[in-house]
């Protein structure tokens, strides 16, 4: 692929404790792209992973609030450029493949490219309840956003300057890239996702993962984001299990009533109609948020083809 030079590429890496491998893959992108401008976002590191950086020819940005949603929200404020790839600085990922993670987005195929890591991996890149994770969230986010993605938590990415631009981070840890690729489906930007090798931490390098705690962290960010995003999905179910409730309770207090016409069991009954009136309140609720929330999308839309034309 021929990339113009006049573009302004860069390649963002979020580091904590990585002088391990930062030099590697500072170089491995040099080798690989030498026309992009290389930084690297400290996210308060106690080891050399800054000075390293500086050594290697990277520029080295601060970030002292901790968390990688706060790393990235700080890179698409104080970074301006055409096409910008994020990619973690634990040496997981290929350099070498950087060109074809960015040609759907410089061919204005997609808005954002995501690095597929679940189709190629040794045996050792993954923990088991990484991949039960990573597919739970992914089922989820697909089922109720109607898409077919492969691979939600990717640290491998290509955006566009208007996805960019458009998107707010809020998060701030490791569930950032469910939220981005959450909004950036909402908001209705195209995501092409491109397989590409993914190699387990070299000896010495340690994940800052949290299995349990990030987990529930991602499932929680979906939860409120759909909520915001889908409020009649979000609502819909939950009225609908209340109606489900009240339905499997008030088929006893009818068949109490069929037997000798009275209702003996008053509190079933009442707790039937409690369910029935949140559920149908629920999905009301629902139903008047997702009006509100189809309005601003409409709205985002408008500023979208603003910015377009700028």
């Amino acid at each position: 692929m021929d990339i113009n030079n006049k573009a302004k590429i860069v390649i963002l890496i979020p580091c904590l404790n990585e002088e391990i491998t930062i030099g590697k893959v500072i170089h491995d992108f040099q080798d690989a792209i030498p026309e992009a401008k290389i930084i690297v976002f400290d996210n308060n590191s106690t080891d050399r992973t800054a000075a390293i950086a500086r050594e290697c020819g990277a520029e080295v940005i601060p970030e002292s609030r901790p968390g990688k949603g706060h790393v990235i929200a700080s890179m698409f404020m104080k970074v301006d450029a055409d096409y910008y790839v994020i990619v973690d600085g634990d040496d997981t990922y290929s350099a070498e493949h950087v060109r074809k993670l960015l040609e759907p987005v410089m061919q204005e195929q997609a808005d954002m490219a995501v690095a597929v890591r679940l189709a190629e991996y040794t045996a050792t890149s993954f923990r088991p309840l990484h991949i039960f994770g990573n597919n739970l969230v992914r089922r989820l986010v697909n089922w109720i956003f109607k898409s077919n993605l492969s691979d939600i938590m990717s640290g491998y990415r290509a955006y566009s300057r208007e996805l960019v631009q458009s998107i707010p981070i809020l998060s701030s840890g490791f569930e950032v890239e469910t939220e981005m690729t959450i909004r950036i489906l909402d908001y209705g930007f195209r995501i092409k996702e491109v397989p590409l090798p993914y190699r387990e931490r070299p000896e010495g390098s340690v994940s800052k993962l949290r299995t349990f705690h990030d987990g529930f962290r991602v499932l929680a960010e979906i939860a409120r984001i759909a909520k915001a995003y889908k409020p009649f999905t979000f609502f819909g179910g939950i009225g609908m299990a209340f109606i489900l409730a009240g339905g499997i309770s008030g088929i006893w207090v009818i068949q109490d009533y069929l037997e000798d016409e009275y209702v003996n069991k008053v509190p079933t009954a009442i707790l039937a109609t409690g369910f029935m009136l949140l559920g149908f309140g629920s999905m009301g609720i629902g139903i008047l948020l997702n009006t509100i929330s189809y309005r601003f999308r409409e709205n985002m839309r408008q500023l979208h083809k603003i910015i377009r034309s700028r």
